[in-house]
């Protein structure tokens, strides 16, 4: 199945195809602009993307402030989930928030969001928090997680 995988930072161009995996994945999804801004105005945001056979199939977005990383979203394709994308794509974002120094990484994750919470552990993340009705959709809670990434 996996034949040609990429991983790189998130460009302009890619927005269109990254819109199409957020509005597969995600009941609220955000607009073309939230993308255009934190790519081209917020400098505290590292987006990257991850292409099989030349297209688009997942997006990490990270913010980063002095040591401190917090995961925004993270989306595969639906179809092409359970194949270890998502998997190789947080781990890429791992590598390179640790590489530009910092030390700790937060989520927030829906509490029914098992496989996701599944992924995170195999990091090191461990639940720290709830923030209760975090998600405007239903009102669902979402778990805090983090790690040291020393």
């Amino acid at each position: 199945m996996m034949s040609e995988i990429t991983i790189r930072k998130m460009e302009i161009a890619d927005v269109d195809q990254v819109m199409e995996v957020e509005r597969v994945s995600f009941t609220t999804p955000w607009t073309t602009d939230i993308f255009y801004q934190e790519i081209v105005d917020n400098q505290y945001a590292y987006y990257y993307v991850i292409e099989w056979n030349g297209r688009i199939v997942g997006y990490v977005g990270t913010w980063v402030v002095l040591e401190d990383a917090q995961v925004t979203n993270i989306a595969i394709m639906p179809e092409l989930r359970g194949n270890k994308l998502g998997e190789k794509l947080f781990q890429y974002m791992l590598l390179q928030v640790k590489l530009i120094g910092t030390t700790r990484l937060s989520l927030e994750v829906r509490e029914s969001n098992i496989p996701a919470q599944k992924l995170y552990r195999k990091f090191g993340l461990v639940p720290g928090g709830i923030r209760k009705n975090y998600y405007t959709d239903n009102q669902e809670d979402a778990i805090v997680m983090w790690v040291n990434i020393l």
